[in-house]
């Protein structure tokens, strides 16, 4: 039997993989390569067309934003080279799957557990990066863009197969009008909801009653010294989220949503918060009667506008999203199932 490659292990007169998981990429890399110099030449125009069709939707997806997450430029290197791999997975599966050879699709498999690393890669870099952010992300926001990450790479991976079997079947016309269309499919399943979405922001008022810091009825926290009293009444910013229907009350009930939206507006402003006064820290605390939250600020660039801006582009997160005006009918055939 010729040599196997080192990640491979001969049992029971079967090929097995090792169990050692930092091998599994260099396995699936290997499949790739297998499959590319198996299929040559009758296949390569196919997979080199899904191969340029996927890491397309990868640069197109991976962008920074306010978020400034990932870095430039070792993040977007990371998961570009990422998606080159997703994709060529996604290619060499149709020359696969005509041949036919379904031992060799296995191998996709293993991509999708090595997908689910990355998510595990993104949620510890920005978890430790949180140990130092003076306002936090939170626990759900970080949750949101690791999955993000994992899903983008999905996204890819079906890119690249439905416009190789495009090139498999229609030519090349045909592959480039599948790759607009998976492209624009992506880009419009990864936008998401925004706040502006589903909430009116509005300015609000800072008072002081007595101590206690206010956005209009709304309390939030006892303020000792006058002069950070005056500080913040001089320099602080106030907004009112008002969510349109019961679904939108009941996201921005969560604390997780809220921390974002607080960790947005401070990206978008800046904020004069540091590690020795608490009093500046951007908070967000809800209206118990109308389910209203309300928005506290003191930025370093004082501005409205932008922080309206700020508050209605961050993302609705996916631990937050709830809709309890469509549980209505579900809640009442439980009614007359009890009754």
């Amino acid at each position: 039997m010729a040599a196997l490659p080192p990640i491979f292990a001969l049992q029971s007169g079967y090929v097995t993989l090792r169990t050692d998981k930092s091998r599994i990429l260099g396995f699936v890399i290997f499949q790739g390569v297998r499959g590319l110099s198996h299929y040559y030449p009758d296949y390569l125009a196919v997979i080199l067309i899904g191969v340029l069709a996927g890491t397309a939707a990868r640069i197109i997806l991976l962008r920074i934003d306010y978020r400034q997450y990932p870095g430039y430029p070792h993040g977007y290197l990371t998961h570009t080279a990422l998606g080159l791999i997703a994709s060529a997975l996604g290619a060499v599966a149709v020359p696969a799957l005509l041949k036919p050879d379904f031992v060799a699709v296995t191998f996709l498999t293993l991509a999708a557990q090595q997908f689910r690393e990355i998510r595990n890669m993104e949620r510890q870099t920005l978890e430790s990066l949180e140990k130092t952010e003076l306002v936090k992300r939170g626990l759900d926001y970080i949750e949101g863009i690791a999955r993000t990450f994992e899903a983008r790479n999905y996204l890819v991976m079906g890119t690249s197969l439905i416009t190789a079997l495009a090139a498999q079947f229609g030519g090349v016309p045909a592959a480039v009008f599948a790759a607009f269309l998976m492209l624009y499919a992506s880009y419009y399943f990864m936008s998401g909801e925004i706040i502006g979405d589903i909430c009116d922001v509005v300015p609000a008022r800072l008072s002081f009653d007595g101590s206690i810091l206010k956005i209009d009825e709304i309390g939030l926290i006892n303020i000792g010294l006058k002069s950070m009293r005056d500080k913040i009444l001089q320099d602080g910013l106030a907004v009112m989220i008002k969510p349109k229907n019961s679904n939108a009350r009941a996201t921005i009930h969560d604390i997780g949503q809220r921390t974002a939206i607080a960790f947005t507006a401070a990206v978008f402003l800046g904020t004069k918060k540091d590690v020795d006064l608490p009093e500046f820290t951007p908070l967000a605390r809800k209206n118990p009667d109308t389910g209203e939250v309300g928005l506290y600020i003191v930025p370093v660039h004082k501005d409205i506008e932008k922080l309206i801006a700020a508050v209605k582009l961050t993302p609705v997160l996916e631990s937050a999203r709830s809709k309890p005006l469509n549980a209505g009918p579900s809640i009442k055939s439980v009614e007359d199932k009890v009754m």
